[in-house]
C-alpha cells in the first residue's frame, strides 16, 4: 500500500527541522521534542517515586475509576532509550486508561547516554516487581497486570519478560508491543527498505551509540530479546508494527517466535503507516485504530 498521505505531511514537517537530531547532544534533542496534544481526561493522575536499583523512579499512574481490584498496564515510552519522557507518553496512556478500563503506569525510566545499557533494563525490571508488589494499595489486582511499550519502550517489556520468567515471577497477563525494538543486527530487509522513514541509519546509530555504546551488547538477550534462547513461558502478547518502519521486520519475526514457543500471539502490521504512527494518534486516524484494538486486546487478556 503507498505511504499513508498524512505520513507523507508528517515527514516532510519532521525533516524541516534542522539540525536533525542526530547531530545534537542529548539535552538538546529532549528540549526540542514537541509534545502530542493533551490525551482524554481519565479519573486520578497521580505523580509519584518508586524504589528503583539505583535510587527513586518517577511513575505517573492514571486510574479509569475508584473501583476496586482493577487491571492495569505498566507502559515504558519510547525514544530510542535517549529522548522519550513520560510527558510525551502522557497522551497516549490516557487513551490505554480510557479505552482499556485499566490503570497505567507511565515510567520515567532513567535515559542514555548519561545512564546507558542496562540501566533502563534495571529500572523497567524493578517497576515491574513494584508494581505487583504494590498493587493492593492501588486498587489495582494483581493478576491482572500487563506489560507493553512502544519502540525502545516496546524493547523494555519484551526483555522485562524474559527476566520475569528467568529470575521466577511474578508472572504478568500480557505484553503489549509496539513496534518493538527486538534486534541490534538491523539488518533486515525492512531496514533496507524504509530507511528515509523517520528511524534514518543516522538517527538509529545515535540511538545506539547512546544506549548501548559498547558494540557487543547490542546483540545479548537483554538489547536483543529476538537472540533470547528461548521465549517459552512468556506472557500472551499484541504486537503492532508498520508497513513503512524499519523495525518492521523485527517485530513480525519477534511475534513469529513467540508463536512458535507456543505463546499467545495475535500481530497486526499496518499498511501505509510509519513509526510513530501508534503515539501519534491525534493525528493519525489509523494511529487511534490501532490504540482501540491494542485496549481491546488488553481488555480480553484481563478477562474484561
Amino acid at each position: 500500500m503507498p505511504l499513508d498521505p498524512l505520513a507523507v505531511k508528517f515527514l516532510e514537517a519532521s525533516s524541516a527541522l534542522q539540525p536533525p537530531i542526530w547531530q545534537l547532544a542529548a539535552a538538546e534533542a529532549r528540549a526540542r521534542r514537541v509534545l502530542p496534544p493533551p490525551g482524554p481526561e481519565v479519573h486520578e493522575v497521580m505523580d509519584m517515586e518508586a524504589a528503583g536499583p539505583d535510587g527513586p523512579i518517577p511513575v505517573r499512574i492514571y486510574w479509569p475509576s475508584d473501583e476496586a481490584d482493577l487491571p492495569a498496564l505498566v507502559w515504558y515510552h519510547g525514544g530510542g532509550w535517549t529522548i522519550g519522557s513520560i510527558e510525551g507518553a502522557d497522551a497516549t496512556c490516557r487513551r490505554l486508561c480510557t479505552m482499556a478500563n485499566c490503570v497505567v503506569i507511565n515510567v520515567e525510566y532513567r535515559l542514555g547516554p548519561e545512564h546507558p545499557f542496562p540501566a533502563a533494563v534495571d529500572d523497567a525490571y524493578a517497576i515491574a516487581v513494584w508494581a505487583v508488589q504494590n498493587a493492593p494499595r492501588m486498587n489495582i489486582d494483581p493478576t491482572r497486570i500487563a506489560i507493553g511499550g512502544d519502540s525502545a519502550g516496546g524493547n523494555l517489556a519484551a526483555v522485562t519478560c524474559l527476566l520475569l520468567r528467568d529470575r521466577g515471577g511474578p508472572t504478568l497477563a500480557h505484553q503489549l508491543l509496539v513496534y518493538p525494538v527486538t534486534d541490534g543486527a538491523r539488518d533486515t530487509k525492512s531496514y533496507e527498505e524504509n530507511a528515509p522513514y523517520v528511524l534514518t541509519p543516522e538517527l538509529m546509530d545515535w540511538f545506539y551509540d547512546a544506549y548501548l555504546p559498547a558494540p557487543m551488547d547490542r546483540l545479548q538477550p537483554l538489547a536483543s530479546p529476538l537472540r533470547a534462547e528461548s521465549l517459552e513461558g512468556l506472557p500472551s502478547a499484541t504486537v503492532i508494527t508498520a508497513e513503512y518502519d524499519p523495525l518492521r521486520d523485527e517485530g513480525m519475526a519477534y511475534a513469529d517466535r513467540l508463536a512458535a514457543a507456543g505463546v499467545p500471539v495475535e500481530a497486526k502490521c499496518y499498511d501505509g503507516q510509519i513509526h510513530t504512527f501508534f503515539v501519534n494518534a491525534h493525528y493519525f486516524p489509523v494511529g487511534l485504530e490501532s490504540v482501540e484494538w491494542a485496549a481491546s486486546r488488553l481488555a480480553e487478556a484481563f478477562g474484561e
